[in-house]
């Protein structure tokens, strides 16, 4: 059995560092992509506090299609460009939204989430999946946050 927890009270910087050390555990040597992403997904739920949703959305035919995730049930495809998770896919870029009541063309999947926070995971210059973060508290994501998913998002590149 795994148990990686944090430790309450850490900095952000710290506490992605332990998650990104715990994910290097947890990937390492594991080539199904699947597995993966389940973990990481579950890793993330445990790790971040006012987290509501976290997960990823695959790439698949232009297009993203839900993978593993901890959270309510989420929507099941949202088209390239459009919503929070689009947008990022589409762009390469990631995607801190503060409000997401104010993003245009949100896609609300769990109308509790005030808050997102949207990685691409890039491999041989191309997105492959996004990381996806809810709160369904406003202004809960930060630079520290973005920072932290984007060096998690690289270690997945090839593993996912």
């Amino acid at each position: 059995m795994y148990d990686f927890r944090p430790a309450s009270g850490l900095p952000k910087p710290e506490l992605y560092e332990d998650l990104l050390a715990a994910a290097t555990g947890l990937t390492e040597g594991e080539s199904d992509a699947v597995a993966n992403m389940a973990n990481v997904a579950a890793l993330l739920f445990e790790f971040l506090p006012q987290v509501n949703w976290a997960g990823f959305y695959r790439v698949v035919e232009n297009e993203l299609v839900l993978g593993p995730f901890a959270g309510r049930p989420a929507c099941i495809r949202i088209p390239m460009g459009q919503g929070v998770c689009g947008t990022a896919a589409a762009s390469g870029e990631t995607q801190l939204v503060e409000d997401v009541h104010a993003f245009p063309g949100h896609i609300a999947c769990d109308g509790a989430t005030a808050s997102e926070l949207v990685v691409p995971v890039v491999r041989d210059g191309q997105v492959t999946a996004v990381i996806d973060l809810d709160s369904p508290e406003a202004t809960r994501f930060d630079a520290d946050d973005a920072r932290g998913i984007e060096a998690l998002a690289r270690l997945l590149s090839d593993r996912i």
